[in-house]
């Protein structure tokens, strides 16, 4: 799969991703070390990535604004739930494919991860 990471994103999740065999684009490496999170969510749009972030904000944007996007996906992840949201993130990435995933905000946590669509995406505005 194709991911954008935000700023926010742990490396040690970054490096993760990688080892599973995907596309990982960080925000630095595109040019958006100090990007705004619209500026982050147009940019994954553009580019068809999917945006993984620690970010909450993006929910507001997703939900509340009603943002075009290509997917995000929030880890609620600290230094202690490290390696049980990297556990759930891969069981998610291994059910579901990009395609799936597209136009959707999913929020993973330790054992368990929610996916929800959009207005936008839900009405076919995207």
């Amino acid at each position: 799969m194709r991911f954008l990471t935000d700023q926010d994103v742990y490396q040690c999740t970054i490096d993760y991703l990688y080892a599973l065999g995907h596309d990982v684009l960080r925000a630095k490496d595109a040019g958006l070390a100090r990007a705004s999170d619209e500026d982050l969510l147009r940019y994954a749009y553009r580019e068809q990535r999917l945006l993984i972030t620690r970010d909450k904000g993006f929910g507001a944007l997703v939900f509340l604004v009603h943002r075009q996007h290509s997917g995000v996906i929030l880890l609620r992840i600290d230094p202690l739930t490290v390696d049980a949201v990297h556990q759930e993130l891969r069981r998610l990435l291994e059910e579901h494919t990009e395609i799936e995933l597209r136009n959707r905000f999913v929020v993973v946590e330790p054992g368990r991860h929610r996916i929800r669509i959009s207005r936008s995406a839900a009405s076919g505005d995207q």
